[in-house]
């Protein structure tokens, strides 16, 4: 069978099968064709619907030789096992920072951006992490799940204790 060989648009990509360039195609139009029955989320590959779909079988079974942490999908442990390395091979642009994962030097780059696309539905404050704003979150909810060891006071926010 002769190979042949396909270009997608500008990326010169090239796909041994018309199939695998039409699959791959998928990921520039937009198309999500694929939904987890679960949680509804949408893909444009149906493999990456399957490797999606072991977060809601609980099922973890890749393991982290270091810290005995549990993965459910290998990509996530290898991305983990970064930390323990020692190596941050990515680098902000803005401040020199180092990370170990892209999409932490991502995340902490919205700092300098400005963006604060995360906004709490009670008061509308706006934030750059959405950790932040669910931490924030916490003081509308009533919630106060730092306790203070000395005194005993419960807080909603660790920093108070």
């Amino acid at each position: 069978m002769a190979s042949v060989l396909l270009n997608v648009m500008f990326l010169k990509k090239t796909f041994s099968q018309k199939s695998n360039m039409k699959r791959h195609r998928l990921i520039h139009s937009g198309q999500r064709p694929f939904t987890c029955d679960v949680c509804r989320k949408t893909f444009s590959q149906k493999s990456n619907m399957k490797r999606h779909q072991l977060i809601h079988s609980g099922l973890r079974p890749f393991k982290c030789a270091v810290n005995r942490k549990t993965f459910s999908q290998k990509s996530n442990m290898k991305r983990h096992q970064l930390i323990h390395s020692g190596l941050r091979p990515f680098t902000c642009d803005v401040c020199r920072k180092t990370f170990s994962q892209k999409s932490n030097m991502k995340r902490h780059q919205l700092i300098h951006s400005g963006q604060r696309p995360f906004t709490c539905d009670v008061n509308r404050k706006t934030f750059s992490q959405k950790s932040n704003m669910k931490r924030h979150q916490l003081i509308h909810s009533g919630l106060r799940p730092f306790k203070c060891d000395v005194c005993k006071k419960k807080h909603s926010v660790r920093s108070l204790i």
